[in-house]
This record gives structure tokens, sequence and C-alpha cells, in this order.
């Protein structure tokens, strides 16, 4: 059962345990109260630009605020799912689950990308800190993903145990056409 246990999988679960919280909390945050919630320290990059930049009316202000909440808990979700297939062990074996936390790492990189981007333009250091550091662990992430291994079926288990063809041919001059 060991086996079955990826790196890429241990440290999605780790960024699930941060992310689903975390990005939760802010979500209601921002459904609750839009603009109290959009100009609090996590989303203040995304105000303050929407504000200086952008010059966006007041209505149009709460619906980016409703738009980034439903980012986030998109992302939630993914993460969520992400977590409820790998507990399955059949899901882990044959690495099923790895769809749900690239969609989650995909848009959670393009929001914090987005995020620190706009907290650079307003000169918002602490949320340029804190949304650099979200993109560093999704990156991270996906960069573990990338060069892992793919997981081994049980497909091939059963190959390994065919029986062996022998040839007269030495070892170090066996050709490509070979019956």
């Amino acid at each position: 059962m060991s086996s079955n246990w990826r790196i890429s999988s241990f440290n999605g679960a780790l960024l699930a345990a941060y992310f689903i919280p975390v990005w939760t909390i802010i979500a209601l945050n921002i459904m609750v109260s839009p603009i109290h919630g959009l100009y609090e320290r996590p989303s203040v990059a995304v105000a303050l630009y929407a504000s200086d930049y952008l010059q966006l009316s007041k209505i149009a202000t709460v619906r980016l605020a409703w738009l980034l909440a439903l980012a986030r808990i998109t992302v939630v979700a993914f993460f969520a799912v992400f977590l409820a297939m790998m507990i399955r062990p059949s899901a882990r074996k044959n690495g099923g689950y790895n769809e749900a936390l690239v969609v989650a790492l995909c848009f959670g990189s393009v929001i914090s990308f987005a995020s620190m981007l706009m907290a650079s333009k307003v000169g918002e250091i602490q949320a340029l800190r804190m949304h650099a550091a979200e993109l560093l662990m999704l990156l991270g992430t996906a960069i573990v993903m990338l060069f892992e291994e793919p997981a081994k079926s049980a497909a091939k288990k059963p190959a390994a145990t065919a029986p062996v063809v022998e040839t007269d041919a030495p070892a170090g001059q066996l050709s490509l056409q070979q019956p």
C-alpha cells in the first residue's frame, strides 16, 4: 500500500490542507460583504488595482468581488475533489486523481499570479509576498508532478511474468527484427 503513495499526491494533500480552509474563509468573507471582504489583506491588491486603474463603479466592484470569490471557491472545490479521489485506493493506483489536482494548480496559479502582478502595480508589499508564496507553492507542486514518473498500472505487472523467448544470438548482437 505504501507504493501507491506518490510525492505529488502527498504534496497535493499538503497544499489542499492549506488552500481549502484559507481560500474558503476568504471567499466567504467576500460573499458576505463584497466590498469589505475585497479590501481585506488577501484581496486588497485586486481591490486597489480595480479602484485605481480600472475605475470601476460600486456595482462593478461588487461583481468583481463575487467573481474573485467564485474563482477561489472553484479552486477549493477541485482541491476537495482531489482529496476525495485520493482516498480511494483504486484511483490512487492508476493516478486517476491527478486531473483534479492539475486543474486546481492551474486555476490557483492564475489567480495568485494575477493578484501578485496587481499587488506589485499598486505597491502592496505584504500582499505581494503572500501571493508570491502561494504561487511558489502551487508551481512547486506542478514541477514535482511534471518530473515524477507516471503511476505504474496493474496491467504491466502480468507482462513481467511472461515467458522469455530464447534466441541463439549473443546478447550484445541482437537485431531489431527477431522473431
